[in-house]
């Protein structure tokens, strides 16, 4: 669509980090997107922090659709899974190369339930 603003910081075509959140059975799924950093970290920790008080059997973070995340963004991962009731039930699906690379490099993957798929994770037991 619009070029315009491409000569700026780029933050006017980040896309927003929280792609879609759906509600169903005692499930809530969590779809994030884009580049997940410092600069919209605030926006993930609002939307993640707020489903936590919710209280959800299963917290799915769907990643399919992250194309970067930094530490920051990982600190939110890990501060919504301690506000979780049942830190089991918080899950992470289909992370791509870049965003599975970044969960083994700080060793989160080992923390964390990785899933392949958002269907893996909304199936695999608790």
């Amino acid at each position: 669509m619009a070029e315009g603003g491409s000569a700026q910081d780029g933050n006017a075509a980040r896309e927003n980090p929280i792609a879609d959140i759906r509600r169903d059975d005692g499930r809530i799924v969590v779809s994030l997107a884009g580049e997940l950093d410092l600069y919209n970290a605030h926006e993930v920790r609002d939307a993640l922090l707020q489903c936590c008080a919710e209280s959800p059997e299963r917290l799915v973070v769907d990643l399919s659709g992250v194309t970067f995340i930094d530490s920051t963004a990982l600190g939110v991962l890990i501060e919504a899974r301690t506000r979780l009731p049942n830190r089991r039930g918080f899950l992470l699906a289909a992370p791509g190369l870049e965003t599975r690379r970044a969960l083994e490099i700080s060793g989160l993957d080992r923390h964390f339930a990785v899933h392949e798929s958002l269907d893996d994770a909304l199936a695999a037991s608790l």
